[in-house]
């Protein structure tokens, strides 16, 4: 599969390959627009939003998708269990470069479980499988340019030449006109000041979500909030 980026400069990959080794790899699409941002609209006046570095799409883009594709990863259709994992309320809006959202983008995210395991073939890593768990989700921004997924908090995972993933979520987003592939990073997560490609990103805390009180009938639930900022809209 070919990610192109959204300003049509360079194309990332995919393929067998873990991971990036250099900068260059790392890097290879164009600049994209991300930063955490307030839920309220916001005026190009004074919008002032600080582009992010798009992320790999890593090797773990499902080759399949599961037939129940929604935007609560907990529960699978036809399985009694539920997913198993921190529960994870992560929501966001998505906006053009002048602050007005960009209404009906389509997010995509995919994420490892709980364990650190992926539903991929590539994922050698031994790892249980999940079957409550979706791994999988899409949606499309509101008319507001709002998304929000009910998901659990993916596990760190080893990869085979020993470096360590720290957890994190990957997103695909399309608007109209542009599209931005990255990964969501969770704030005060131990493994960040580790993580090989968090290390080399040119601007960290824009990768980085931001965390929200639970709510008072979930207070073990992880609530975090990941405005994505588009290109051209």
């Amino acid at each position: 599969m070919d990610i192109v980026d959204s300003q049509n400069r360079s194309v990332i990959r995919e393929s067998g390959n873990a991971y990036p080794q250099s900068r260059r790899e790392l890097f290879g699409l164009a600049a994209g627009g991300l930063t955490v941002l307030g839920s309220g609209l916001i005026g190009s006046a004074v919008f002032g939003a600080t582009p992010t570095e798009t992320m790999t799409i890593g090797p773990f883009y499902p080759m399949q998708r599961p037939l129940d594709q929604d935007s609560d990863l907990t529960v699978v259709n036809g399985i009694a269990t539920h997913a198993k994992g921190q529960i994870v309320d992560l929501s966001g809006r998505v906006l053009k470069p002048d602050g007005t959202p960009a209404a009906g983008a389509r997010i995509e995210i995919w994420q490892a479980n709980a364990a650190g395991r992926y539903a991929h073939p590539a994922d050698m890593s031994g790892v249980a499988l999940d079957p409550g768990f979706q791994g999988f989700g899409v949606q499309l921004a509101d008319a507001e340019g709002r998304y929000r997924f009910r998901t659990v908090k993916p596990g760190a995972y080893r990869i085979p030449d020993g470096r360590v993933r720290t957890p994190h979520v990957h997103f695909d987003v399309q608007g109209r006109t542009s599209r931005i592939v990255s990964q969501m990073f969770i704030p005060d997560e131990p493994l960040n000041a580790s993580d090989f490609l968090l290390k080399v990103s040119e601007a960290p805390e824009t990768l980085i979500a931001r965390r929200l009180p639970p709510p008072p009938r979930a207070p073990d639930m992880l609530a975090l909030q990941w405005d994505i900022i588009l290109v051209d809209g």
